[in-house]
């Protein structure tokens, strides 16, 4: 079966095809991107804009007529952070569904997060023991720590690298007083989520999901996505620490022409790194590795989950203790 995940962004809509069925992984057929570009779209009352809008709009229409030409079989498309909070959501998933005829889903923060651990404890196997998965997004950044297929805990905070940039870095460059006012107000969001993690007994792992901590492992010298997803990518707290104030002295556009950096990413990543460096500070984290599946392969798997064939269940029998004889007999010779 040929599936289609829609991930609408606050940068693009991007569709990730991919043919599966059970029992094995999600194998990439194709993957399309089409621009929303909503960082500057969001109206001082939390709406996106008009011109925002008709972006969403004409990138689902064309991402779901790419999905019918590479042949997908089922859709799952649903909005992240950047339209989920819009105070004009309905009317932006009214027009989607007038235009292109699905109407997208919105997941939580909690659950997005809770898919991103699953994609992520499914990448390292078992043996990965206690993970903590990171992911910083535009809107927000998803926490989850655990040792089994579900996390014993899962978070959202509105510290996403877009969100922080509208509304800490007003100038390009930014001035040195909204970055100190930027690292006051993560520290401050952190403080709570923090303590609950530092009751938490220490992971085995760290690993991150999201191109933010994409793109810094690739200015820090991490292989480029060329070279495929079974290429170990790290990332330091001293990495992302001595970024920092290289980017804080360049401009958007200068940020752009570095390795890895995108031109639509390249005003928010400052803010985002920021945010990775605070959270690695504050939990202790000297480094992470950057995982390759999130979010979407996360729905992908829940869905391979949820449609597995369980007509061949084995024949397992009940056993019953006697509590007389303090012996084992099967159910059905009592």
């Amino acid at each position: 079966m040929r599936l289609g995940v829609l991930d609408i962004g606050s940068n693009s809509a991007q569709l990730q095809v991919v043919d599966v069925r059970p029992g094995a992984p999600p194998l990439p057929a194709h993957s399309v991107k089409h621009p929303t570009l909503l960082g500057e779209e969001i109206e001082p009352d939390g709406s996106i804009s008009p011109a925002g809008v008709g972006r969403v709009v004409r990138a689902v229409a064309d991402a779901v007529a790419a999905a019918y030409r590479h042949g997908v079989d089922q859709l799952y498309p649903f909005a992240t952070s950047a339209v989920r909070d819009a105070t004009n959501r309905d009317e932006i998933v009214d027009l989607v569904e007038a235009e292109v005829g699905l109407r997208p889903q919105f997941l939580s923060g909690e659950h997005e997060a809770r898919l991103t651990y699953l994609a992520a404890h499914r990448w390292y196997g078992w043996s990965v023991g206690r993970l903590l998965v990171l992911d910083i997004g535009g809107g927000s950044m998803e926490i989850a720590l655990g040792r089994d297929a579900d996390p014993e805990l899962a978070v959202s905070l509105p510290l996403g690298a877009g969100r922080l940039t509208r509304a800490f870095l007003e100038h390009d460059p930014p001035r040195r007083s909204e970055l100190r006012a930027l690292r006051r107000h993560v520290r401050e969001t952190l403080g709570e989520m923090v303590d609950r993690l530092r009751w938490e007994s220490v992971p085995r792992r760290v690993v991150a999901t999201s191109k933010t901590f994409k793109q810094l492992a690739r200015l820090a010298g991490a292989p480029s996505q060329r070279e495929g997803p079974f290429v170990a990518r790290n990332l330091t707290a001293d990495d992302v620490r001595d970024w920092i104030p290289r980017l804080a002295t360049m401009s958007a556009a200068q940020r752009a022409g570095l390795r890895g950096v995108s031109q639509s990413r390249a005003r928010q990543i400052l803010a985002g790194a920021v945010v990775a460096h605070a959270t690695m500070s504050a939990l202790g984290v000297e480094r992470l590795r950057v995982c390759p599946w999130a979010l979407r392969e996360g729905i992908m798997l829940r869905h391979l989950e949820t449609t597995a064939d369980s007509a061949v269940a084995l024949p397992l029998q009940p056993l019953v203790r006697m509590p007389e004889q303090g012996t084992v007999t099967p159910l059905h010779h009592r």
